[in-house]
């Protein structure tokens, strides 16, 4: 009588791995809910980029130039939405999740920190690209003339995107709680207005070479360069790339600093 011995089988086991895009993503998604549970954020971010910018351009250019008022517009644009949606949103994102605790849990589990951080960037830089592409659309319907190179306007707002969250993130480190915000927030939106070329040419010129060289000032100057092929200053396009690596050595050093200043864990 024969015997069938059975060999036993050893159960394989899926171990699903994730991934820094895919735990980005998530934590991406998870922000994103409470971006858009936050209604002054939400009217911020839809409303004020987009409402006053295209007024900005029928006012002026009634009063002056096609591209005066194009480049004007785009300027508004982009301090808007670099202040107002980037800036301000990261700043009170990351100032609730740190008193929350939400960023000390968060900092036990998989993500590592810059994947938590980026997720908390996601939601304001999404909005952003979509407002920009909105933005230019509408002014182009409204008699604008096209844009004269695109790659400066991209890089404008790509390398902005990242100094803004970079300043955020920093102001975030000396902020108490998200009240609080609402006054830490007010030099850099001060630094951001004061950088329009309009009251950079009311200002002395030692003052104002300076702010030439401040990162919103920056930006403003290679957006404008990008739409109509030179500033409302009457700066040629032939300092683009000028602009272009002043840019990208103020986002080097604005995330530097962010990684050294960051606060993970609550003032109290």
């Amino acid at each position: 009588m024969s015997t069938i011995t059975e060999t036993p089988t050893t159960p394989t086991t899926r171990t699903n791995r994730s991934t820094a895009l895919s735990r980005t993503t998530s934590l991406g998604r998870a922000e994103w809910l409470q971006f858009r549970r936050n209604r002054t954020l939400l009217f911020m971010a839809f409303v004020m980029p987009v409402v006053f910018p295209v007024g900005a351009y029928f006012l002026l250019r009634g009063s002056g130039s096609e591209d005066f008022a194009t480049a004007s517009a785009a300027e508004i644009f982009l301090l808007f939405a670099l202040t107002l949606v980037q800036f301000y949103s990261v700043l009170s994102m990351a100032t609730t999740r740190r008193d929350e605790k939400v960023l000390k849990r968060l900092r036990t589990g998989e993500a590592r920190d810059r994947e938590i951080l980026t997720a908390i960037c996601l939601p304001g830089s999404l909005v952003t690209l979509i407002l920009s592409v909105v933005f230019v659309a509408v002014l182009t319907l409204a008699g604008a003339p096209l844009p004269n190179t695109p790659l400066p306007m991209i890089s404008s707002v790509v390398l902005g995107l990242v100094i803004s969250s970079a300043l955020a993130l920093i102001t975030s480190g000396f902020t108490q709680n998200a009240e609080a915000a609402q006054i830490t927030s007010l030099p850099v939106i001060m630094l951001a207005m004061g950088s329009q070329a309009a009251v950079r040419d009311l200002l002395p010129d030692g003052v104002a070479r300076l702010l030439d060289l401040t990162p919103f000032a920056v930006a403003s100057d290679l957006m404008q360069v990008g739409w109509i092929g030179t500033t409302t200053a009457g700066d040629p396009d032939n300092g683009t790339w000028r602009l272009f690596l002043v840019l990208i050595l103020w986002a080097m050093a604005a995330v530097w600093a962010a990684g050294r200043t960051m606060r993970w864990d609550s003032h109290r």
